[in-house]
């Protein structure tokens, strides 16, 4: 494999070829959940998706011979609360093969080295507000939705190519049922009539507005995460508008106080496993498919919870949950995923084990420094 080479993928061609090699490399593995590649050619699309407003991507390609065997993407995004001289790598894809895998990340890092940064982070797909992370733990079963999935060789890989941990993101897992019946939901309980906090179901005929309230609870709970990715009202409207045709009112919740919104809650049916049997396809047949299966769906992915700083205590996450999960139960849903959570968000993973979940999957980000393209 020394004869890798890497191009850009710049034009209609290549970029069919970036976005079609995951489906040629997972066409053999049961837990890969393939996205829509409509969906695929929409968040990759520079010139209409309104990520790239605020960011600029190069995508390229691993070439043996004229086989393509793997993918990265180099990103700077503008918008990033990160120092100017941080860029990311993303929609990171290749075949066990230690030279294809230093060779796309060098390109990346060149890339971005020649555009002033001087750390390299990721991957994000294109950033921590969609897919991320290298799962390297928990790889015996399908991810949930907007979540990754990747052979057990990748962090190996980016590991010996010289990047290192920055950040493990958890995921729990719990049913419905066992958590409905957990004693900490007494506590959960007691402590929101305390917060005075009152929840209530997201309005669908005011969804707009609903939504607007939502991007702004966001914007200011999440301002002080590590790693946050400001979203402009436009990235946050298509999201919602995406998430829209899976919503499930019950699962997404406001939190008030004297009317005013204060923190909110979003959980969502997995929808991968509609997306399976479609194999990434609309049509002919991929649309009736998903609607075949989608009926069928009674696990969900608790995916958002934020709550303003000055009314974030451990009793109104663990509220928010437990209202979440009330609902799912009465909705005849069994398994649920908490995720993803930073590993040092010590409040948040301390209510999540309090309802009785347990961590069942770990997604690492990597980063390399200044320094990084010499050891490659």
């Amino acid at each position: 494999m020394d004869g890798v080479t890497v191009v850009g993928a710049d034009d209609g061609r290549t970029l069919r070829q970036f976005i079609e090699f995951p489906y040629r490399h997972y066409q053999n593995d049961p837990y890969w959940a393939p996205p829509l590649r409509i969906a695929q050619k929409d968040l990759l699309n520079q010139k209409k998706h309104p990520f790239y407003a605020h960011a600029e991507m190069q995508n390229f390609l691993a070439l043996d011979g004229s086989k393509v065997v793997g993918r990265i993407a180099a990103i700077l995004d503008r918008n990033q609360f990160d120092p100017d001289d941080v860029g990311f790598f993303g929609f990171f894809e290749t075949i066990d093969s230690q030279p294809v895998a230093n060779a796309l990340l060098r390109s990346a890092w060149d890339w971005l080295r020649a555009r002033d940064a001087k750390v390299m982070r990721g991957p994000v797909n294109p950033s921590t507000n969609y897919e991320c992370g290298v799962l390297v733990d928990g790889f015996d079963s399908s991810p949930y939705v907007m979540m990754t999935y990747n052979p057990p060789y990748y962090g190996g890989l980016l590991e010996r190519a010289g990047l290192k941990k920055i950040k493990d993101l958890l995921a729990y897992i719990t049913t419905a049922a066992a958590t409905a019946g957990h004693k900490a939901m007494r506590i959960a309980d007691r402590a929101m009539r305390a917060s005075r906090v009152a929840i209530r179901p997201i309005n669908m005929k005011k969804f707009g507005a609903e939504a607007d309230a939502i991007w702004s609870i966001y914007s200011s709970a999440w301002s002080r995460n590590w790693g946050f990715a400001p979203l402009t009202r436009e990235e946050f409207r298509l999201l919602a508008k995406d998430l829209k045709t899976i919503l499930v009112p019950d699962l997404a919740l406001i939190g008030e106080i004297g009317g005013r919104p204060v923190g909110f809650a979003l959980a969502i049916p997995n929808i991968n496993l509609a997306l399976k049997p479609a194999g990434g396809n609309l049509f002919p047949l991929g649309l009736i498919k998903i609607l075949y299966h989608q009926r069928k769906i009674k696990s969900l992915r608790v995916m958002a919870l934020g709550v303003l700083e000055e009314y974030r205590t451990a009793g109104v996450a663990a509220g928010f949950y437990a209202t979440l999960i009330r609902s799912a139960q009465r909705l005849g849903y069994g398994d649920c995923e908490f995720s993803w959570v930073l590993e040092d968000n010590i409040l948040m993973n301390r209510s999540i084990e309090s309802l009785g979940a347990r961590r069942y999957k770990t997604y690492r980000l990597y980063e390399g420094t200044h320094d990084y393209a010499e050891r490659i």
